[in-house]
């Protein structure tokens, strides 16, 4: 995980979910407490949420507004932008010196309304990096004007973060375990891997044998003035490096993550946001949107919970890559590459690494 997870960008929220200076959200991982928050001049920040003095978390709960952020400890003050400010009973500290005592920044990117974090940059491509290669298709779903449709959704999961990965680039899966999909997208369904980014794709088509949901969202979803012919009916599926997801859609965007808890367990971090839209037929194909992906979802829960089970047999080395499974290939290529132990096709005996690469 500090291998791969810490030097890596971690999506927190959207621009317009903190407009006004003092608004803030949070997202936790590695042991860590990311705050995101909008200074007073405009500008958008983030820094663990820790207090100099004796390491008191400075805010709970996945989002709120303060003018400042003050320590529920001992009321040390610190501004939108990090400096602190405030210290009560200062003549307590003689050598205390407020300017390098001020909040741990971390390091953000905005693409397009998007806010990520990143804790130890440097190692892996930015967003914009490993998504510039779809920057012409991404460009006109106008993500920037997006707004949160529902509250953030976590889930844990008895699984190791990888194999949601996995499962979310695993192309030979579609058929044999998505009906539901299978029968809305067809035989249209593609995986690309570029890079940093796998790109998949399904378009909706006309089936006779979709299901009640599937044939009202292809007769009720709207046309999307901003959105060429092609994007209409397209269900498109962004996995950046390592663990995040867009689900891109003409009505709606998800995005998820899956952030590493343990070896054999993560949590599933989810939202959506679309565009301003009262239209009815809008709302009610993002309702039945929501009701075909529910299956979706909980055939892939159903999947990577007996994945994980059967990793547990000693007898389990590495599986095949077939030649079309050009995402997971391009993923193990690049975990390979950092974790020496994932080339070993067991488990290897505690201490394999130090001995064989000291």
């Amino acid at each position: 995980m500090e291998r791969v997870i810490r030097p890596s960008w971690q999506i927190v929220c959207h621009v317009n979910e903190i407009p006004s200076p003092g608004d803030y959200q949070t997202i936790d991982y590695l042991g860590e407490s990311v705050v995101v928050i909008r200074g007073d001049d405009g500008g958008v920040r983030a820094f663990t949420n820790v207090c100099r003095h004796r390491a008191m978390r400075l805010v709970e709960g996945p989002m709120g507004c303060a003018r400042k952020l003050v320590c529920p400890y001992h009321a040390w003050a610190y501004e939108t932008d990090g400096r602190l400010s405030g210290v009560p009973m200062k003549s307590e500290y003689p050598a205390l010196k407020l300017e390098e005592n001020g909040l741990v920044p971390v390091a953000t990117e905005v693409w397009h309304g998007f806010i990520f974090v990143n804790l130890a940059p440097g190692g892996f491509p930015t967003v914009t990096e490993m998504m510039a290669p779809f920057e012409g298709e991404v460009s006109q779903y106008r993500f920037e004007e997006m707004e949160r449709m529902a509250p953030v959704r976590l889930r844990p999961r008895g699984v190791n973060w990888k194999n949601v990965g996995d499962n979310y680039s695993d192309n030979l899966h579609i058929p044999v375990a998505h009906d539901g999909l299978t029968r809305l997208v067809g035989k249209t369904y593609r995986i690309e891997a570029h890079g940093w980014a796998d790109r998949l794709y399904g378009d909706v088509v006309k089936n006779e044998k979709q299901n009640f949901w599937e044939r009202f969202y292809r007769s009720h979803l709207p046309r999307v003035e901003h959105l060429p012919e092609e994007a209409h009916g397209r269900w498109l599926y962004y996995k950046l490096w390592p663990n995040m997801a867009f689900d891109i859609y003409a009505d709606q965007i998800d995005f998820m993550q899956w952030l590493p808890i343990s070896p054999t367990e993560c949590l599933l971090r989810e939202v959506a946001y679309a565009l301003p839209d009262s239209r009815r037929e809008m709302k009610l194909a993002r309702y039945a949107n929501w009701r075909i992906n529910r299956v979706v979802n909980a055939e892939d829960t159903w999947l990577i919970t007996r994945v994980q089970q059967g990793m547990q047999s000693k007898t389990y080395g590495n599986g095949p890559i077939g030649k079309s499974e050009v995402c997971l290939r391009s993923f193990a290529r690049k975990i390979r590459a950092l974790i020496p132990e994932a080339r070993q096709p067991f488990q290897p005996a505690p201490g394999w690494s130090k001995t064989k690469h000291n």
